[in-house]
């Protein structure tokens, strides 16, 4: 793998449909319906493990987390970024940051992004300064205009982890 900086672009979408909570970024948000998925159906850390895997050149996520596995049924979403987490560290790399996008009619998400930023940052091992979450709507186009459902898109800078230096 190239020692220079890589970067990866990741993108999820999801039905909204009743019975299920609403996870953005880890942050369950008061929605009646929440996001279909094998998993919890979180599509913002989904776009975001996503674009990690891109940046490493490692596929995607059905490759690692394929829906056919029974054991990842309900799963939250954070324990697979964790996942891909481990393998950016594995290959000496850490995030430089992280700007994701999701798209949604309702509910309102701005009041919950500095939340999910926080939490995306956790999961990341990283400053919340290196993570930046914007909500934007549709405007009434298309299937997320209706509030049929939500997408989100992320794309990440990796380079090189600084060592510390030796004595």
């Amino acid at each position: 793998m190239s020692r220079g900086p890589r970067i990866g672009q990741g993108w999820d979408a999801h039905r909204l449909v009743p019975g299920r909570p609403l996870v953005l970024g880890g942050v369950r948000v008061p929605c009646e319906r929440g996001l279909e998925g094998h998993s919890d159906g979180d599509v913002l850390l989904h776009a975001v493990a996503s674009a990690l895997l891109g940046a490493l050149g490692a596929g995607d996520l059905g490759r690692h987390f394929p829906s056919s596995d029974a054991r990842l049924r309900g799963v939250a979403s954070g324990e697979l970024l964790a996942q891909v987490v481990s393998m950016v560290r594995e290959r000496g790399l850490e995030l430089v940051n992280l700007d994701a996008t999701v798209v949604a009619q309702a509910p309102r998400l701005a009041p919950f992004a500095e939340a999910m930023e926080e939490g995306i940052a956790k999961l990341l091992g990283t400053s919340r300064e290196r993570v930046n979450v914007k909500i934007t709507s549709s405007d009434g186009l298309g299937s997320i205009g209706r509030g049929e459902g939500m997408a989100a898109s992320a794309v990440v800078l990796l380079a090189p982890a600084e060592r510390p230096a030796t004595r």
